[in-house]
């Protein structure tokens, strides 16, 4: 694993619980059982950055940077990298624009409110996309982790500089030599083991130890988010050696001044 070696690396996803974090302190390799990466689960991604130091590199599996109009094929970096992916181009969806994000910010008592509150997000997204577009239930699900990471890095513009935007699958490919993964890693919903294995094989390529990966995740967390929150810890080392790309390059960036890129 390549990476400065004097900052804390990061790789984060959301989760059930709310947001799984893998971290690997200076000095450490995974292959020292004694200084092998942690990981626990934080509640919000504010509490999962205060746990951090100030020059902490963070890769995080969500969108940053929202668009106020959204177009064809996402905000930018999604057309990018679609085509590195082949049949897992499906994992990475189109962000809608912020208004529809924030259209509905409450939480949800009964399935009913949440159908509601997708319709009136689809509503807003229709109505600020070119061309019309709504919602899908996939997005709407993580539209809060989404806000909260965009409500950070508007309140805290240093942040921007540590905080990076990935994918899991295009953090595979990157780490693959630019081939896709060959096998799903969900197949209707449930984990696919031969593809949980084809990527762990992967990981330990550059690193890990099969023991961590194999672990049972903390409580509020699915082996596929650890999973994913291991890969972008190795996307943070490479943003902070200076080895990963954005897409685009250079970054493009919202009405705040966020930047927008998914990096591998």
């Amino acid at each position: 694993m390549t990476s400065d070696g004097s900052r804390v690396l990061v790789g984060v996803d959301g989760c059930k619980a709310g947001w799984i974090a893998v971290r690997r302190d200076p000095g450490s390799t995974p292959r020292n059982p004694d200084a092998a990466p942690s990981v626990a689960v934080f509640p919000s991604f504010a509490a999962l950055l205060d746990a951090l130091p100030a020059d902490a590199t963070v890769a995080v599996d969500m969108p940053i940077g929202l668009p106020e109009l959204s177009q064809k094929g996402g905000r930018g970096p999604e057309a990018l990298v679609r085509p590195l992916l082949g049949n897992r181009q499906s994992s990475v969806f189109a962000i809608p624009s912020r208004a529809a994000l924030y259209a509905h910010r409450d939480g949800f008592t009964t399935i009913e409110a949440w159908y509601a509150a997708h319709r009136q997000a689809s509503e807003v997204a229709k109505a600020t996309s070119n061309p019309p577009r709504g919602v899908s239930i996939q997005a709407f699900g993580i539209f809060a982790k989404i806000r909260e990471i965009d409500a950070v890095l508007i309140a805290r513009p240093e942040l921007r500089s540590r905080v990076f935007e990935s994918h899991p699958e295009v953090a595979f490919c990157r780490l693959n030599g630019d081939q896709a993964m060959r096998l799903p890693k969900k197949i209707k919903g449930a984990v696919n083991p031969a593809g949980m294995a084809e990527r762990k094989a992967l990981l330990c390529r550059h690193g890990y130890i099969r023991d961590f990966l194999d672990r049972t995740p903390p409580r509020g967390a699915a082996a596929d988010d650890f999973l994913d929150a291991a890969a972008m810890m190795l996307i943070a080392g490479r943003i902070a050696s200076g080895e990963a790309r954005p897409f685009p390059d250079p970054p493009l960036v919202d009405r705040f001044g966020i930047p927008v890129a998914i990096w591998a």
